[in-house]
Formats: structure tokens, C-alpha cells, sequence
């Protein structure tokens, strides 16, 4: 098979997903920032981008290959992709998946009629596995990046981008193991050279960003990470050698970053993205790139585990100061904790949590430490909040 990706090949891909995958809508936040537009492949069919890729490249299996099956590896989007483009094309499909991956994504890619095997460990662990089962059984292995239609496939988002912000100065592509963002750059700098595209990884599995960084394909240790879809310790030999052509810049993102970024597509846009997709916004929002630029966010995916939804929003508040802790140490003596929850309410401050501790070591026998879970406005507040206090008297302990 060629491996080689080009213009030609993402605007057949097009054509052959007419019908396919939805044309995903491009939607505008000014709470967000003023040059920030989201592409939102969280609606795309199966929650996530993949199934451009998957149906691309499965759609192009020989008969004889199609007669024996596909298998995938991969922590649910690409799974749920090539499942449900296996069914509609009447073909068998095994999927690989790490054990830990999100329940939610599991139990969509058995109904979209996929067989399902739970790997222990984590990506490279599930594609091990993959590999070993299309050897034995002769399926035909559906890379989730590094194979040339599964990028074409992918690239499709590159011309429906320019196509819906002709104007467009920037995009911004997260990055796993580089098919988004390989087949999303061709298409642009094909057409558009001028146009910026810029990869996000999380900052706990860099394994692009490291790879860019010393010129060469290389694996990264293991981290957790709540951007599961991006969760790739080694990047693709091709997708990397698209990315050193074709990208112009990768930066990274930490993980409160992440979760904040979720929590401001919820209250912006109103749209729910799982970490992955979440990495592009949270780029922008924490000024790794030039925000003067028009620029288009790919939002991947939208397949967030609900289990841990609630978890991601406390974190995300926490960095964005809409959740704050603060400790202080007061007098044992009655109505000091009345009088300290009075100055709180009075800065317009809602406490959600009290813990009051009499035996504490940092405290003398005549005091407590007073620690105050807050609901507050933003980082702003949370700062005139501890002036308040501290100009009241209370010695606060950081």
C-alpha cells in the first residue's frame, strides 16, 4: 500500500463519506474568547471524528479482506468508528481495547455491533494484542492513525473547516497519535499554506511533542490522563513524518487545564467534549498560542464518561477559581466561627464544605484551624475574598 497521503485522497474521502458522517456545525463563543470558533465533532456520529477515518479505510478493503473481517485497537473512539462502519458495510469487525478504558465507550462499540476484547494495560498493550489476533486469524488490522485512508479520512475536517470559515487564520488539532491532525494539515497547507495548524497534547503523555522536539519517533512513559482519547505513548511513523512536514507548532496542556476547558465548553457553548477533545479550547483559553488569530478549535470528541464528569467539573472549577479552599486559624471561643462564616457570606461567597479542627499542629491549645470549601465568581474573587478576611484579622494559612 502506498503511504504516501495526499490532497487528492481527503476530497475523495469526502465524496465517499457523503451520507456517511454528519458535516459537523462550527459555533462561535464569545465567553470563551472573541477569535475562538469550535468544530464540533463531539456531534459527529459515535460522539468523536473517527468514523471518517475508520469507514474510509474500510470501505476499501478487497473482497477477499472483507470476507475474513477487520480488527482495531484503540481506548473507544476509533472503536466505536470502525464498528459501526464494519456493520454498515456488512463486515465482521474484533476491536482491542485497554480494560481501563471508559465503560461508556466499551459497551457503544459492542452495540454497534463490534466483538469486543479487553486488553490488560493501556493503548500499546491493546494494539499488541491487535496485531497478534490479525496475524492468527488473518483479519485485516485497522490502524486508528497511521495508515494512509484512515488519515485521508480524518483530512476531510481540513476542507469542511475552510470551507465554513474561509477567513480562517488558525487551527488548532488535538494530537494522540497524529491522524487528526496529519490528515487535518494536509488538506489545509494544500490549499491554504498560510493558515497556522497548531497541535495540543496533554502534557502527561507528550509523546508528539517530545517526538517534534528531538526529531525523531519516540516513546513516552506512562501517565494517567483524564484525555483518554489521546492516551498514546508512541506516535505514528507516518503520521510523525506528516506532522514534521505539515504542523507548524505542538504545545501541551496539563490536566487542570484540560478540565477546565470541559467545564467552559459546558457553560459557553453549552457542548459536552471528553478530555481529548477538550486539549484544543484548553490551548487557547491558558494562551499556549496566538489568540489574536481567527481561529477554529477542533473539539474531537464528545465521549466523556459520565462516572467521571462530576470529578472533571470540581478539578476544572478549582482551576479557574470557581472552587477555592481556604484555611484559617481562629480563637476557640463561641461565636468566632459564626462571626467568620458572616465576613465569607458577605463577600457574596457560598460555602460548600466546613471542616473546624481543634487538635491541629498547627495551632496552639487555645485555637482552631478553620478550612472553608468556597463557591466564588473566579480567581478575582477568591483574591478580594482572602484581603477581607485578612483585613478583619484572620491569619490565613496557605
Amino acid at each position: 500500500m502506498d503511504r504516501k497521503v495526499t490532497l487528492e485522497m481527503i476530497q475523495e474521502a469526502r465524496d465517499a463519506l457523503q451520507g456517511v458522517t454528519e458535516l459537523t456545525p462550527i459555533v462561535s463563543s464569545t465567553r470563551l474568547g472573541k477569535n475562538l470558533y469550535i468544530k464540533s465533532e463531539n456531534l459527529q456520529k459515535t460522539g468523536s471524528f473517527k468514523i471518517r477515518g475508520a469507514f474510509n479505510k474500510i470501505r476499501k478493503l478487497s473482497p477477499e479482506e472483507a470476507a475474513k473481517g477487520v480488527i482495531a485497537c484503540s481506548a473507544g473512539n476509533h472503536a466505536q468508528g470502525v464498528a459501526l462502519s464494519a456493520t454498515r458495510l456488512g463486515i465482521k469487525s474484533v476491536i482491542c481495547m485497554p480494560e481501563g478504558a471508559p465503560l461508556l465507550k466499551v459497551e457503544a462499540t459492542r452495540s454497534y455491533g463490534a466483538e469486543v476484547v479487553l486488553v490488560p494495560g493501556v493503548y500499546d498493550d491493546a494494539a499488541a494484542e491487535a496485531a497478534r489476533l490479525s496475524k492468527e486469524k488473518g483479519y485485516t488490522f485497522a490502524h486508528p492513525f497511521n495508515d494512509p485512508y484512515v488519515i485521508a479520512g480524518q483530512g476531510t475536517i481540513g476542507l469542511e473547516i475552510l470551507d465554513q470559515v474561509p477567513d480562517v487564520e488558525q487551527v488548532v488539532v488535538p494530537i494522540g497519535g497524529g491522524g487528526l491532525i496529519s490528515g487535518v494539515a494536509v488538506a489545509i497547507k494544500s490549499m491554504r499554506p498560510n493558515v497556522k495548524v497548531i497541535g495540543v497534547q496533554s502534557s502527561a503523555v507528550p509523546s508528539m511533542f517530545i517526538s517534534h522536539r528531538v526529531g525523531a519517533v519516540t516513546t513516552v512513559k506512562d501517565a494517567p490522563t483524564i484525555a483518554d482519547g489521546i492516551h498514546v505513548l508512541t506516535p505514528g511513523d507516518l503520521t510523525f513524518s506528516l506532522v514534521e512536514q505539515f504542523v507548524d507548532e505542538i504545545v501541551t496542556v496539563s490536566e487542570d487545564e484540560i478540565a477546565a476547558a470541559i467545564v467552559g465548553l459546558m457553560e459557553g457553548p453549552k457542548t459536552v467534549a471528553e478530555g481529548a477533545g477538550a486539549t484544543s479550547v484548553a490551548a487557547y483559553l491558558f494562551d499556549k498560542i496566538d489568540t489574536s488569530l481567527k481561529t477554529v478549535a477542533i473539539v474531537s470528541g464528545g465521549n466523556v464518561d459520565i462516572t467521571t464528569l462530576s470529578r472533571i467539573i470540581t478539578k476544572g472549577m478549582q482551576k479557574t477559581g470557581r472552587i477555592a479552599q481556604i484555611t484559617t486559624k481562629l480563637q476557640d471561643r463561641a461565636g468566632n466561627l459564626a462571626q467568620l462564616l458572616a465576613c465569607v457570606s458577605e463577600t457574596g461567597a457560598n460555602v460548600l464544605d466546613i471542616d473546624h479542627k481543634r487538635e491541629d499542629a498547627k495551632t496552639e491549645v487555645s485555637s482552631c484551624v478553620v478550612t472553608m470549601t468556597l463557591e466564588t465568581i473566579g480567581a478575582e474573587h477568591v483574591q478580594k475574598i482572602k484581603a477581607e478576611l485578612q483585613n478583619k484579622g484572620y491569619q490565613l494559612l496557605f
